[in-house]
């Protein structure tokens, strides 16, 4: 069955005995990790976790209904989780759906899969699972986005506060949720005690994280200076390590677009102009232009996307792994040369 994205919160956060899979697909692997989340804490913070990962569906693809079948260690609740699934993972899914029984619900995320796809399409044509695409939110319905989940903590954001909070999260469901949980544990709201929220509360709990301080760092990694990194990750303070990955991603997916031109023959200064680059950037997207070469862009963008989907798993090392991350690439920057 296919799901809106008011079916799948009411979904997540009350599961359906009938329903044995919930397949998140599109490209916001975050807002889908949120979602997994939702449900595993309304599953009770006992239920027991299985990972699966492709290699075991394609090795064993009854693995996953035997799993589902299987009853918790502790007689709790239990739930499996498949993690970048692909289409391979079509007859691992058949099976479970069509099992006898299937105690235990499966959570698979697949950002690659596309919704025209055989896996997206068999989910979408049974009851006993729930589709839904995941989008990174922009612009208004990242707006409507923050109002929705603000709603659901008894939170009523006022003046330009949802607006700050969508681009505070830079699209990331996950660091939205969380500061606004901060700022409804700040004002004592919840569902049956709503409170206003405005732009002096959301000043207290400091969740306003803006483009600038991002840039900054974001420019230290692509400069290559190695050096101030730290300093500059550490300026961010804690929470931040996905939504600087994804502005990264994002920089670097830009850079490798202008840089496509180039390789055409275009030069910088014309690549820069006809791209309409923001004046505050041109200088530094000049450098990372005249920096990296078209290969070297491709592959930073790959270490880019590992480590946010790293950092996605509970029991990740969080700002580590990203300074880690940050560091490495800084470094690769110094050597290179376009």
């Amino acid at each position: 069955m296919k799901a809106s994205a008011g079916q799948i919160r009411a979904a997540v956060d009350k599961p359906d005995p009938a329903v044995r899979l919930y397949l998140f697909h599109g490209p916001d692997e975050a807002g889908a990790a949120e979602l997994a989340e939702r449900l595993a804490r309304a599953l009770g913070p006992d239920a027991e976790r299985v990972d699966l990962d492709m290699k075991a569906l394609r090795e064993q693809p009854g693995r996953l209904a035997d799993e589902a079948a299987s009853l918790s260690l502790f007689g709790g609740a239990r739930y499996v989780r498949l993690s970048g699934v692909e289409e391979a993972a079509a007859e691992a899914i058949g099976l479970l759906l069509g099992a006898e029984r299937a105690g235990s619900p499966v959570i698979a995320i697949g950002p690659g899969l596309k919704a025209s796809g055989k896996l997206v399409k068999a989910a979408i044509a049974t009851p006993a699972a729930l589709a839904f695409a995941c989008y990174v939110p922009e612009g208004i319905d990242a707006v409507r986005l923050a109002t929705t989940v603000a709603r659901e903590h008894g939170l009523r954001l006022t003046g330009d506060v949802p607006q700050r909070l969508a681009a505070a999260a830079g699209g990331d469901r996950a660091i939205l949720a969380r500061e606004i949980e901060k700022l409804a544990l700040y004002l004592d709201a919840a569902p049956e005690r709503p409170r206003d929220a405005d732009g002096d509360a959301l000043d207290a709990i400091g969740a306003d994280l803006g483009d600038t301080e991002l840039f900054h760092a974001i420019d230290a990694v692509l400069d290559g200076r190695v050096a101030e990194i730290g300093s500059e990750l550490a300026g961010l303070g804690d929470g931040v390590a996905v939504p600087l990955m994804r502005q990264l991603s994002r920089r670097l997916i830009t850079l490798a677009e202008l840089r496509s031109d180039m390789d055409k023959g275009a030069s910088v200064d014309d690549v820069l102009e006809r791209h309409r680059v923001f004046f505050r950037e041109k200088a530094a997207t000049g450098r990372a232009l005249r920096r990296w070469n078209a290969t070297q862009i491709a592959r930073a963008i790959q270490r880019v996307r590992e480590t946010e989907r790293a950092l996605m798993h509970s029991g990740s090392a969080g700002e580590v792994l990203a300074e880690a991350e940050c560091t490495a690439i800084a470094r690769a920057a110094a050597r290179a040369r376009g």
